[in-house]
């Protein structure tokens, strides 16, 4: 497992791209997040679209970087593709596929270009307004239209909280606390923050003595979770090992995985999620690199006593020392009365990603264990983030449930007794209603670190159709 941190990390390093100086934003010169933009003001569409850096407020439009010979070095005789073609593309996809390495010398190479004293493309005025967009005028597309999306259940404490309220005397099944729990999700309603989610049609049971009925979702929650694209893959037939897991890593993004509580209840067994989780789910526009990420590298939180290590091919001493990642996620919720009276949105919980019980790096070997291949741009999600405290749990099933298995005693409710989340307008909550916005927030922070964040994943509920 290589984790490691270079030049681009320093603190102490500055932009001539004044906002990315600016203590609170997410994108400083430390980040550098991948994403794929056009300008319609430019009288661009969608076809349009290319592969852009966040850098404070702005978009840095990597194709015309390479259209100046500025990005010199980056690629090398040994490269697959074009580096010019990779940077054209409409997605991500291409780079992607190009693997770590070129993704790390770009990373480099863009660094230096925007670090304060450096007039390489600063002191070219002309090029330098053509290559830095607002982002209000940039309009962000999905970084990858993946081919695959798996979702995982990587929280104990997610995975605890849900298994209380159903099976309360034994909430986690025998396979947990070996096996990456996870299931194949949908790629075609993957879409980008800000698209809207319309409230899904199925079949729901209400009363257990009477048969099911077919109508709208009438438990609709959110999921907080971290997604992570691939980059490279494997061949069919082989598997990647542990620590040879962060190679095939891309990045980060913030993933809203949208479900039907009340469809998911009658539907999930034997086979588990289908029509509950695969409507619609949200992914941000911004693709943190894993290279970007390095200085927030930590061990995983220490499973819970009496829970068995994990098997030989999950478990090494270098992932034991640095497979974590200290991220914070963040939900906010803004209704549609809040955001008519002009009222700010509400922080709902707040989240560690350190706290999963199984890492990216442990659901990558386990998910190609068996010779599955993974191709450049699969995305991965981690399942929901939660931690043991109330004010952590990453979703309103969790969030609103009066249980706390972690008690001593424990303090289950199976399936009844629920506090409403309560807002500045007086407007309750216990699932979503029509109308209400979602924002998952994230970032990275640590004393020694220049904090990073991951930008906004948003979507607006609609009325069922």
């Amino acid at each position: 497992m290589r984790v490691q941190t270079n030049a681009t990390h320093d603190p102490g390093l500055h932009s001539w791209v004044e906002s990315a100086n600016a203590p609170d934003t997410d994108f400083p010169i430390q980040n550098l997040p991948f994403g794929v933009f056009f300008q319609p003001e430019e009288g661009e569409d969608e076809q349009d679209a290319r592969v852009g850096i966040a850098i404070g407020d702005q978009v840095l439009d990597l194709a015309l970087l390479e259209d100046e010979d500025l990005l010199e070095g980056v690629e090398t005789d040994d490269d697959e593709s074009d580096l010019e073609d990779d940077l054209r593309a409409p997605a991500l996809g291409l780079l992607m596929m190009s693997g770590r390495e070129r993704t790390r010398r770009l990373r480099k190479r863009i660094s230096k270009l925007l670090a304060a004293g450096n007039d390489e493309l600063a002191g070219r005025k002309k090029l330098r307004t053509r290559a830095l967009i607002p982002m209000d005028r940039a309009v962000m597309v999905l970084p990858d239209p993946s081919q695959d999306y798996t979702d995982f259940y990587a929280s104990v404490h997610h995975a605890t909280n849900v298994g209380s309220m159903f099976r309360p005397d034994n909430p986690l099944l025998p396979n947990y606390p070996w096996i990456p729990i996870g299931y194949h999700g949908r790629a075609s309603t993957l879409v980008v923050s800000g698209s809207e989610v319309r409230r899904p049609l199925g079949q729901t049971r209400p009363d257990d003595a009477a048969p099911p009925v077919f109508g709208p979702c009438r438990q609709l929650d959110y999921e907080a979770e971290v997604g992570f694209y691939i980059a490279g893959g494997n061949a069919m037939g082989s598997r990647i090992e542990l620590d040879d897991a962060e190679e095939f890593l891309f990045g980060a993004c913030l993933v809203n995985d949208w479900s039907a509580r009340d469809i998911q209840k009658w539907e999930y067994q034997p086979l588990g999620p289908f029509l509950a989780k695969n409507f619609a789910t949200s992914v941000s526009p911004w693709v943190v690199t894993m290279d970007a990420l390095a200085p927030f590298r930590c061990a995983p939180t220490a499973r819970p006593a009496g829970m068995p290590a994990p098997l030989p091919y999950l478990d090494s001493e270098s992932h034991r020392a640095s497979g974590g990642i200290d991220m914070t996620i963040e939900v906010w919720i803004a209704t549609a009365q809040m955001r008519e009276q002009g009222v700010p949105a509400v922080r709902l919980s707040a989240g560690r990603y350190r706290d999963m019980l199984w890492t990216i790096a442990q659901m990558v070997a386990h998910h190609t264990c068996n010779g599955c291949a993974l191709q450049a741009g699969d995305l991965l999600a981690s399942g929901t983030v939660s931690g043991p405290e109330r004010h952590n749990r990453g979703c309103l099933l969790e969030l609103t449930w009066d249980g706390d298995p972690w008690a001593n005693p424990p303090k289950s409710a199976p399936g009844s007794a629920r506090t409403p989340i309560e807002l500045p307008t007086g407007e309750k909550r216990v699932f979503l209603q029509d109308g209400d916005e979602v924002i998952l927030r994230g970032s990275c922070a640590r004393d020694g670190a220049r904090r990073i964040g991951f930008g906004e994943c948003r979507g607006i509920v609609t009325p069922a159709e």
